[in-house]
């Protein structure tokens, strides 16, 4: 890579650095209630759903709220998909989804996932776009920011029955900030030159006289809250690699803060809200050590010459652009392919499928360790405390001591919550993975060791509710949409599940003051620990499909073997 490449990713780090205690700092206000400026919007909301504020639920009521709501939104969008056909703002004209595609959409916009078996332009109004997608952009993010903060308040507790009220902290998270940066952002999308209309598409003829219908609508306003909330549903097939979602290289580069600007965030809001920064920051050195290794990775695999376009006669091709936005480049499309999969946003401005091997393993990697390397807005936070609860654990057992956390005691309930929790993904990837390949192998385009790497990586991208695909796979077959949606399910609430439960257990016990043989969590020790559990726990559960998947690709590829 040159130095140029190098120089935009040194840019996009500092970016984040700089940003991270400005968000974590507004953030930790919020969610310890001292922003009320907001409080008359709020009233009627709680009214509405018959909440009262200041009275908080155990984490079982707090999870059952959190089930109850994601169900109805669900429901809604389903609804919304089927009926689109004869609902007004859809000037295209398009039909009703299909039940499968309706069911495997609705999932995945409440899951957070924005997996998109259909292409947004050609099968959604513009109503279903707004009133169901766009807003499910909305409360899936904050719902997952609400269960970082549940757990946040269970290690900042003691002797605690409660972990927060759901209802308040969804409708203030939407409230304070997920709707005004989102507002804010899509003026300033406009402005770059995204469309924001209701207007029908315009056809247009091209030079060679070719007749074609340009798509346009509330591009805009969807955008904005797809980068900020870690959703990544685009408005378009092409999603930001579209001109019309990403327009100029300042866009890019918003866009590309996005990807990590609340997750970052949250590593500080924790250490506010536990009274020790050092805590925050201690895990958000693990998770940027880790990104850094994998956006590297990504970034020079990139730069590197396609030997099979090179045995073709194009010696003077350097790096590989194949799939990539020739006003983005190799550098930000590494940036953005390994931020969105280290981000669970699933977005892309370039098509991953089209990634060198080892390219397109960074962010097949970023998503089989979990979505731990900042993750989703929430999601990352709480799925990396959950590795902080292993880790723990295991530097209890070397040591020989009951392990501590933040003063409190880690002890066999915790540990089995959280290992309920990690084994969600191998069982999510590797179960239904297979179940597909056995009963449909025939969505599967490429031969080789690519095809299954797309077959590993769709079901990856569904558990870990990431949402971008290596394109070859046949996602959109009844049993694939079927089988994916059960993922997206699964990877979302069987973790968030013993999350909640983690909190309540925590935020019921007693701080124990530390000792001369308490380990220190904030420290270059733990930080190194922390990783290199992540890292085990993944690779010894993944590497043999790594292995046959891009691994042998890579190799054959610079043998000369093509498939």
């Amino acid at each position: 890579m040159d130095a140029n490449g190098i120089l935009q990713i040194l840019l996009y780090l500092a970016v984040i650095v700089a940003l991270t205690p400005l968000a974590g700092g507004y953030m930790a206000r919020l969610f310890e209630g001292r922003l009320t400026f907001l409080a008359w919007a709020e009233r009627p909301i709680y009214r509405l759903c018959g909440t009262a504020p200041e009275r908080e639920q155990h984490w079982s009521a707090y999870a059952f709220s959190l089930l109850a709501f994601n169900l109805v939104g669900t429901l809604a969008v389903y609804g919304l998909e089927r009926l689109q056909v004869w609902l007004p703002l859809n000037p295209a004209g398009v039909g009703a989804v299909s039940p499968t595609i309706a069911f495997n959409t609705a999932v995945s916009f409440a899951t957070n996932t924005n997996w998109q078996a259909y292409g947004g332009e050609t099968a959604m109004s513009y109503l279903t776009q707004m009133a169901g997608l766009a807003v499910q952009n909305f409360v899936s993010a904050a719902t997952g920011i609400a269960v970082a903060v549940a757990l946040i308040r269970g290690f900042a507790r003691h002797s605690a029955q409660t972990v927060g009220n759901f209802t308040v902290d969804l409708t203030r998270c939407v409230l304070y900030l997920l709707l005004p940066v989102a507002f804010l952002t899509a003026l300033f999308l406009v402005w770059q030159g995204a469309p924001q209309n209701f207007d029908a598409y315009v056809p247009a003829s091209t030079l060679e006289g070719v007749h074609q219908l340009i798509a346009q609508g509330p591009v805009a306003s969807q955008e904005a809250i797809k980068q900020l909330g870690s959703n990544g549903g685009g408005f378009f097939n092409a999603n930001s690699a579209h001109p019309f979602e990403n327009p100029t290289p300042l866009t890019n580069l918003v866009e590309m803060t996005f990807l990590l600007l609340l997750a970052a965030g949250l590593t500080d809001t924790f250490g506010r809200m536990v009274g020790d920064r050092r805590q925050g920051w201690a895990i958000f050195a693990a998770m940027g050590l880790m990104f850094v290794v994998c956006v590297s990775l990504a970034a020079w695999a990139e730069s590197q010459a396609n030997p099979a376009l090179t045995v073709a006669g194009m010696d003077s091709l350097v790096g590989n652009m194949e799939g990539k936005e020739v006003r983005f480049g190799i550098a930000n499309s590494a940036i953005w392919a390994t931020a969105t999969t280290a981000a669970s946003n699933g977005s892309v401005n370039a098509m991953h499928d089209s990634f060198m091997p080892l390219g397109g393993l960074v962010p097949l990697v970023d998503i089989l360790l979990g979505e731990v390397i900042f993750g989703g807005v929430g999601a990352g936070l709480y799925g990396m405390l959950v590795f902080v609860v292993l880790a723990v654990f295991i530097a209890g057992l070397m040591v020989g001591r009951t392990p501590e956390y933040l003063g409190k005691k880690i002890e066999a309930r915790e540990v089995k919550l959280a290992v309920l929790a990690i084994l969600v993904t191998p069982l999510g990837v590797l179960g239904l993975g297979a179940i597909s390949l056995l009963a449909g192998p025939e969505a599967i385009a490429a031969p080789g060791p690519h095809g299954l790497s797309e077959l590993l990586y769709a079901y990856a991208s569904a558990t870990g509710n990431n949402g971008s695909a290596f394109a070859g796979f046949g996602a959109a077959t009844p049993l694939n949409a079927i089988l994916q949606g059960v993922a997206m399910v699964f990877g979302r609430f069987a973790v968030i599940v013993p999350v909640l439960a983690i909190a309540g257990s925590a935020a019921a016990k007693k701080t124990v003051p530390p000792s001369a043989g308490t380990l220190p969590t904030h420290g270059r020790l733990f930080v190194t620990l922390l990783i290199a559990v992540t890292v085990v726990v993944g690779g010894l559960t993944f590497f043999p499909a790594l292995a046959l998947g891009p691994v042998v690709e890579h190799l054959a590829l610079f043998s000369g073997t093509l498939f």
